[in-house]
């Protein structure tokens, strides 16, 4: 089939239509990677990228759990439990972490990152899933694997945000300097997720042809 290149500006104006007012609150939430030891990828998103663990969420009859974790401050996380859940699903642009009890005991585990052969790989099972019991549906990460090719964190310096990446001896599966991209990196997470790391400032001259 002929390449015939990206869509026109005009293609995508005329896709991109005006929202439905109901969905003027809308708000993008949340991202789920599903991880196999919890303990080793809290220590890489807390200690090494600063996030915070705003909430864990255990399912015991379903044998998972969730770890919802974002930039936010912990002074601002609610004490009340009920409270603390409405606000860690009002915060915006969360990570959330879920770990299927076991799967840090079985050694031929791994999760596909999306970014190894085959490209884009997922795999559902939404029918076994009931639309009806609200339960299931929050623990569609139970029965759907569908790969996240990666995400991407924004920091004021991408030249120190690498340096102080590489101390702790993190992964890059491209430094800033390399490639033909320069001012970008990616690093990988300990599932082989990969991030982006980015510097907002810099990524007007990265996108310009």
């Amino acid at each position: 089939m002929e390449d015939r290149g990206g869509l026109s500006d005009d293609a995508v104006a005329a896709a991109c239509k005006e929202g439905d007012p109901s969905t003027k609150d809308f708000m993008m939430q949340q991202t789920m990677l599903r991880v196999k030891d919890p303990l080793r990828s809290l220590d890489f998103y807390t200690r090494i990228l600063g996030m915070t663990l705003l909430q864990k969420i255990d399912f015991p009859s379903m044998r998972f759990t969730l770890y919802f974790l974002g930039y936010e401050e912990k002074a601002d996380i609610p004490a009340d439990i009920k409270e603390r859940t409405a606000w860690t699903f009002s915060r915006p642009a969360t990570l959330e972490l879920t770990h299927n009890w076991g799967a840090d005991q079985d050694a031929d585990l791994s999760y596909h990152s999306g970014n190894k052969e085959p490209l884009g790989f997922g795999e559902t099972c939404w029918t076994d899933a009931d639309p009806d019991d609200l339960t299931e549906l929050m623990c569609v990460c139970v029965c759907v694997c569908v790969c996240v090719c990666h995400i991407g964190i924004s920091v004021p310096d991408i030249d120190a945000a690498c340096k102080y990446l590489e101390d702790q001896k993190v992964k890059f599966i491209k430094k800033p300097d390399s490639g033909k991209t320069k001012n970008l990196a990616f690093i990988q997470d300990p599932d082989g997720y990969w991030i982006e790391i980015l510097c907002p400032e810099k990524m007007f001259s990265i996108m310009s042809p």
